[in-house]
């Protein structure tokens, strides 16, 4: 039995896409039909990334940089002609401090990633996505949903919150040309970016236990929520802020 290609002939730029969710949402995507941009900063773990998937290419870009988010976006365009699908997912996490305790570069720089930086590539990527009423993803946080004692990353907390708002403000902007934007909050989930908090055993039990499912994340199963946003299983659904985290910002 052939198995459905639920993004057969569509585009996606996938944000951060070297590895994490980025990578995995870029893999199954392929899996599903999808021709892939993915952009990272480092262009040794973009090249390793894309000899790993078919239909991929990688784009070396700093998402703080206005010009290189448009290189990525033209490039997209004249490699393939148009663009499908928008998955805003590079995102920075800083060191844990407490709001005193942070400088002002250190703030800005969080949510020059982790905010400006979406809406710099949703800017971009608008035209385009007009003409194919297309769809974006918007990578956000349980962080953002809620508020965690003991878990001071402010800046972090302020961004991905912000995305969050910004997906329903996006969603009602843009629904007149049939652009869906949906917006995916992870609990912790098993990538590079929390590795630092999971060094030990102990480490890992304790994350394991903050999720009432008994577990952190896979990129994977983010990845699967990304693509059923993506894909015509979501037509209808726009503006939907969506928990994957096990249960973590229920408790």
């Amino acid at each position: 039995m052939n198995k459905i290609l639920k993004l057969s002939g569509k585009v996606a730029i996938v944000t951060g896409g070297s590895r994490g969710i980025g990578f995995a949402t870029a893999k199954i995507f392929v899996e599903n039909g999808a021709k892939v941009v993915i952009t990272a900063k480092d262009s040794k773990r973009l090249e390793k990334a894309t000899s790993q998937l078919a239909n991929t290419i990688g784009i070396v870009a700093d998402i703080r940089n206005e010009n290189d988010v448009k290189k990525v976006v033209e490039q997209t365009i004249k490699k393939f002609g148009k663009l499908d699908i928008l998955i805003n997912n590079a995102g920075i996490f800083p060191k844990i401090k407490q709001l005193h305790e942070i400088n002002e570069s250190e703030w800005n720089e969080i949510l020059d990633v982790n905010l400006t930086g979406q809406f710099r590539f949703t800017k971009e990527a608008i035209p385009h996505l007009r003409k194919t009423a297309g769809s974006i993803i918007n990578i956000s946080s349980d962080a953002g949903l809620k508020a965690y004692q003991g878990f001071n990353a402010d800046a972090y907390s302020a961004s991905k919150a912000g995305i969050i708002i910004l997906t329903k403000c996006w969603a009602l902007e843009y629904a007149k040309d049939k652009i869906r934007v949906n917006c995916i909050c992870p609990g912790v989930v098993d990538t590079d970016m929390t590795k630092p908090f999971l060094k030990t055993q102990k480490d890992r039990e304790f994350m394991d236990n903050e999720h009432p499912i008994g577990r952190i994340g896979k990129p994977e199963e983010v990845a699967k929520a990304i693509l059923y946003f993506a894909s015509d299983d979501a037509a209808w659904t726009t503006g939907a802020i969506l928990a994957v985290d096990g249960g973590e910002s229920i408790k």
